[in-house]
């Protein structure tokens, strides 16, 4: 089984990586969201003309599944990288994100719903 996410190292790995590259410079909170972008895009591509169950199945392909990682990770790092550069604490942000999203959308509510909280209840 793989090790817990630890934040804060995988931060500071990236920060090491970045810097001895001298990239600081380049790794603007504008540049990184456009590069965040970039990546989810490459991500999105991997699913773009599967069907729902060909979707599903992506990881059973050796090729596949390794650039599904690769892809995960590089968003991944990207996202790290804006919250280290702007100084948001993940975990923290995530945990009030959740509190949030638990107010907008009660489970006595919402349970196997699937629209925006701003569309009209047409289920009644």
């Amino acid at each position: 089984m793989a090790e817990p996410l630890d934040i804060a190292a995988i931060q500071a790995q990236l920060r090491q990586f970045v810097g001895e590259r001298e990239w600081d410079r380049f790794h603007t909170p504008k540049n990184l969201v456009m590069a965040l972008s970039g990546e989810v895009g490459e991500l999105t591509e991997l699913f773009q003309w599967l069907s729902e169950e060909e979707s599903w199945r992506i990881m059973d392909a050796a090729e596949s599944a390794q650039a599904v990682r690769d892809e995960i990770a590089d968003v991944l790092m990207y996202l790290l990288r804006i919250a280290d550069v702007l100084g948001v604490d993940p975990a923290p942000a995530v945990q009030a994100k959740m509190r949030k999203n638990a107010a907008k959308y009660p489970v006595e509510h919402w349970r196997g719903k699937a629209r925006k909280y701003t569309e009209p209840d047409r289920s009644s």
